[in-house]
């Protein structure tokens, strides 16, 4: 029988594309996934088993006959009602599925974690993926949540096990049904729903080149050391002016000054928590973010590893074409398709 692949939250973002390709390569795969979660756009050769990454027993079963696992599943967003989901979840969730994945005979495990626990108050230069990280940096409790993981995910690397890191930066591009804070950003501006903007820098990347990055990472990735998948670095105004080029809609022209911004996420998720229940319009991890430095120098990665990323510009151009397929924001013919795969070389 053909060796067994297990990508946990494959139905996701970025994991629906990592299933995507490695199905292309031929590769048996299952998705383990929230009971519940829509799978349907999946291929139809995908395995999909419902299990809840906070049973362990549930995750042990799922594991079975691994040879490889992704673990991708957590919760990413910057805001949830209970913000106790965030550790049970992408904490304890992430030790179930690397303990689990070790009990099944797993020879390699990935564990993906992020760029947003990479920043730290007092840096102001490129972050680069040997950064130092202690507890006190992590902003909000979903960065503590996944700080927590990966240092998880590094004491079993550094004991021995055959468990790999990578951190995304922000991906971006088609095919995000779950929509993750930048497609929302994204999906928000093009219907003119972003009357104000902060300053910030962004490290995006295409999706379609993180999961290619995870694949490379697995195969060619050292244990107990991390992997930085990052792409272009973009002020915000630069990032809504290239959507502007391409949709017609303006860039807002009033920016928030950071204390009204930390007012109006905590009104926000004031009312959020306790009247609507649904995510805020801003977050206090997403605005305290805004002051960190968040740009990314990954080219040691992309070297290792042989990842050429798209151009950011073709890959805000396909999420757009994405949204408006799906009926999220209003039609045009104004946005050409680019269809440009990711280009890898040899290291």
């Amino acid at each position: 029988m053909d060796a067994l692949t297990v990508v946990t939250g494959g139905a996701g973002f970025i994991g629906s594309h990592l299933v995507g390709l490695l199905v292309d390569r031929g590769e048996r795969v299952r998705v383990v996934e929230r009971p519940g979660v829509d799978s349907s756009h999946l291929p139809a050769s995908v395995e999909v088993v419902g299990a809840d990454i906070r049973d362990r027993e549930a995750v042990a079963k799922a594991m079975m006959g691994a040879r490889q696992v992704y673990h991708l599943a957590a919760n990413p967003n910057l805001w949830v009602r209970n913000r106790g989901e965030f550790d049970a979840v992408n904490h304890r969730g992430t030790v179930n599925v690397l303990d689990a994945a070790r009990e099944a005979g797993a020879e390699r495990i990935l564990h993906t974690s992020t760029e947003s626990i990479l920043t730290c108050a007092r840096s102001s230069g490129p972050i680069d993926e040997d950064v130092k990280i202690e507890m006190s940096d992590a902003v909000g409790p979903y960065c503590r949540s996944k700080l927590r993981a990966e240092n998880e995910a590094m004491a079993r690397a550094r004991d021995g096990w055959p468990i790999v890191v990578a951190n995304p930066t922000m991906p971006v591009g088609p095919g995000d049904r779950g929509m993750s804070p930048p497609t929302r950003l994204i999906r928000d501006f093009c219907l003119g729903k972003l009357p104000a903007r902060m300053d910030c820098t962004l490290n995006l990347i295409d999706v379609r080149d993180v999961a290619q990055g995870l694949i490379l990472t697995m195969e060619r990735g050292r244990p107990g050391r991390r992997y930085l998948l990052g792409g272009e670095n973009l002020t915000l105004v630069g990032l809504l002016g290239i959507l502007s080029e391409q949709t017609g809609v303006p860039v807002p022209t009033w920016r928030v000054p950071y204390p009204l911004g930390l007012l109006v996420a905590a009104l926000s998720e004031l009312w959020a928590d306790h009247v609507s229940g649904t995510t805020p319009k801003a977050t206090l991890t997403g605005v305290r973010l805004t002051r960190r430095t968040m740009h990314f120098d990954a080219s040691r990665t992309l070297n290792e590893l042989g990842l050429t990323p798209r151009r950011v510009r073709e890959s805000l151009v396909d999420a757009v074409v994405w949204l408006r397929a799906t009926g999220q924001v209003p039609s045009t013919p104004r946005i050409p398709h680019a269809k440009r795969r990711p280009s890898v070389h040899s290291s």
